[in-house]
């Protein structure tokens, strides 16, 4: 049976796990409708989930339909769990945007189908709580294609609007005929020359819509159930299916780690080709090809990181159907198995040969807080348990400084603060408060610097030579390591310990914040090699070691980036505020003092609509303010754009948690346990 891996998005509260309910149970997948409210529903496994009646943590459940099999995956709809939707994207055959009738386009669905459409995923939207008060059909239509600015196709109309009664009435009136026109000049020409066969414009819109042209939009209720068996018609009809060739070679993609009960790493990959067997031997890594094996009297040049790559054998492996996950043998193309056994697997990883790649669709965390243990919480647990949330969520980065004994962790807001202080309680007995949540800036190089220490002169106490030149890079290019000397100078591993130690210094700048957007270029190497004396064989004392590479090369880099100069850049993030325009006065001095930069103001009726950009570290206050200055009614949403330099007050420095190259004396001490002359 052909197979759709489909993905329900939506901004909280809109209904998108009350939508799965009601999916699975049109299916007859489950007997009873479970309650978000309650806590009973079949996607909501943990149980801060119920508590909090928020999707927190991505899942799939399998169902059944006339002629396809579908995998569904529920995706976290608030903000701060933005991460779990991002793995979701790139396994996807089609998608179910969620709107509510009531509240109509809120801010993540504008982030949602923004990155529907530049992933060309061919998307239905489902305008949920028609059943609701204050539910609006036309003017939601309206609200979205205006917020949207997509092609969308009404594939009926709402009768009984706000009571109990409400209902879908399907049929594709003059909107839709015109929706498809635009994207087809042959379906123009004969709208034109005297009408369409209803067949042909159906048949437009099937395939419009699996090229992700255009979006049927269909009005419901998700608790009544009202519109939902034509929506189940569209996602059968209009949506592709799962492709890949189950007896070509295996390709994967891994966009969820869970541990098991037993502390075990269990993967949740989609196949695009091939078979995957129980007691396969798997390679498995990053995808990014490995350029760090040169021959020798080759100029060697790599860019971004090196590949990871490594294997593993099969121990286990689940599939997903009517409404559970059951263990296989085999798996083959199209399918989103679960695997046992990839002791070393992460998020992100190819399975076999790679295919799509894993990409970042969404901005960074912007914020950061410092992990404080309660009375009786070990450190070293602590501190393991953050590493294993990470494991989970690749985008919460934890930093622990060993000079203070602490441990930061990078976060996209409050509720996921509050969610992971929750995790810790309930699933490793961990009890924490935080501190005062901080902005994460970044250092970007202004200028180039040269740098470099020749092995046994001077006062350098490491017995290599390392030079490296900083040059700045364009904005979000990250970092890139190149050799401007031969690879066969001297042997791969001293190549790879400098190149691995860039990489970790750059981790903080000269004010403590990551260096990004930059080119290392390696200018000089040399080492001391072993060397042989009679009666005594090799004196290891006198030749050069990986330990090395790694001593030496912080010391040069970080004078390397004093003569370059770094800048800090604090996040930005673009915001668009709805407002009575009467109010305008009011608010634009109170922008001005939060450093927001309005770039556009329009009106609609008696409301202004400004556009702009704010600091990040500038929303919550402005969020805070922003009921008190709009009575109430005014709207705000916002999202990461840009890095810009911080050019007001004092530059914000990060403490650091290495051993301090900025200050060679007592790098040397930390390092070496002697200062260098």
């Amino acid at each position: 049976m052909p197979l759709l891996n489909l993905g329900i998005l939506a901004h909280v509260d809109a209904g998108k796990t009350s939508l799965t309910e009601r999916l699975l149970h049109t299916a007859g997948v489950i007997d009873e409708i479970g309650s978000v409210d309650a806590g009973s529903t079949t996607t909501d496994t943990l149980a801060l989930e119920r508590r909090r009646g928020i999707t927190i943590k991505s899942a799939v459940v399998s169902f059944p339909l006339d002629g396809i099999a579908v995998n569904l995956i529920d995706t976290p709809g608030h903000p701060d769990f933005i991460a779990e939707v991002e793995r979701v994207l790139g396994v996807l055959d089609g998608a179910v945007l969620v709107v509510s009738a009531v509240e109509g386009v809120q801010a993540q669905t504008r982030v949602l189908m923004r990155t529907l459409r530049r992933l060309r995923i061919p998307t239905l939207v489902f305008v949920n709580k028609i059943d609701r008060r204050g539910a609006r059909d036309t003017a939601v239509l309206g609200q979205m294609a205006q917020r949207l600015a997509v092609p969308l196709v009404p594939m009926g109309t709402a009768a009984g609007l706000g009571t109990r009664a409400a209902r879908f009435l399907p049929g594709l009136g003059p909107a839709a005929l015109d929706a498809l026109a635009d994207q087809d000049d042959g379906l123009l020409a004969a709208y034109l020359d005297g009408g369409v066969p209803e067949s042909r414009l159906r048949r437009a819109l099937a395939a419009q819509t699996r090229s992700a042209s255009v979006h049927p939009v269909y009005f419901g209720s998700a608790i009544t159930g009202a519109g939902v068996p034509e929506l189940v018609d569209g996602i059968e009809r209009l949506l592709p299916t799962a492709a890949g060739d189950p007896d070509g070679p295996l390709s994967g993609t891994v966009f969820k780690v869970e541990r098991g009960p037993a502390g075990e790493k269990v993967a949740y990959a989609r196949l695009f080709s091939g078979t995957l067997r129980v007691r396969d031997r798997v390679p498995f890594g990053d995808g990014r090809e490995d350029t760090g094996t040169g021959g020798h009297g080759r100029r060697h040049t790599t860019t971004g990181r090196e590949g990871r790559g490594t294997d593993g054998r099969v121990t286990a492996l689940s599939v997903f159907d009517h409404g559970t996950d059951t263990r296989a043998d085999s798996a083959g193309a199209g399918r989103i198995v679960k695997v046992w056994g990839l002791g070393g697997i992460r998020i992100g990883d190819a399975l076999g040969t790679p295919g799509r790649s894993y990409e970042h669709h969404f901005a960074p965390p912007t914020l950061e807080t410092v992990v404080v243990p309660g009375p009786g919480t070990d450190r070293r647990s602590l501190h393991l348990a953050l590493t294993q949330l990470a494991e989970q969520d690749p985008l919460i980065g934890v930093r622990h400084d060993e000079l203070r004994g602490e441990t930061s962790v990078s976060l996209y807001g409050e509720v996921q603060k509050e969610v992971v202080q929750a995790t810790l309680a309930d699933e490793y007995g961990l009890h924490v408060t935080f501190r005062e949540t901080t902005t994460l800036c970044i250092e970007r190089p202004v200028g180039t610097g040269h740098a470099v220490e020749f092995n046994k002169k001077d006062a350098n106490p490491f017995l290599a030579t390392v030079g490296l030149r900083v040059d700045p890079a364009p904005p979000g290019s990250g970092v890139a390591f190149r050799l401007e000397v031969e690879l066969g100078a001297m042997p791969y591993a001293f190549f790879k310990a400098v190149e691995d130690t860039v990489r970790e210094t750059l981790g903080q700048g000269l004010h403590g914040w990551q260096v990004t957007d930059c080119t290392v270029a390696m200018t000089h190497s040399g080492y001391s090699p072993r060397q042989s004396h009679a009666h005594q064989g090799f004196d290891k004392s006198m030749s050069s070691t990986g330990y090395d590479f790694r001593g030496l090369t912080p010391l040069v880099l970080v004078e390397a980036l004093r003569r370059a100069g770094t800048l800090v850049h604090e996040p930005v993030h673009r915001f668009r505020l709805e407002a009575p325009a009467d109010t305008l006065g009011a608010l634009l001095p109170v922008l001005a003092r939060l450093g927001a930069v309005p770039e556009t103001t329009g009106t609609h009726g008696a409301a202004c609509v400004l556009e702009g950009t704010v600091p990040a570290a500038r929303v919550h206050a402005l969020e805070q303010r922003l009921p008190g200055l709009t009575r109430g009614e005014g709207e705000l949403e916002t999202a990461f754009d840009h890095y810009a330099p911080v050019t007001r007050g004092t530059v914000p420095e990060r403490p650091r948690t290495d051993h301090n190259p900025l200050n060679r004396k007592e790098y040397l001490l930390n390092v070496t346990r002697r200062v260098g002359e």
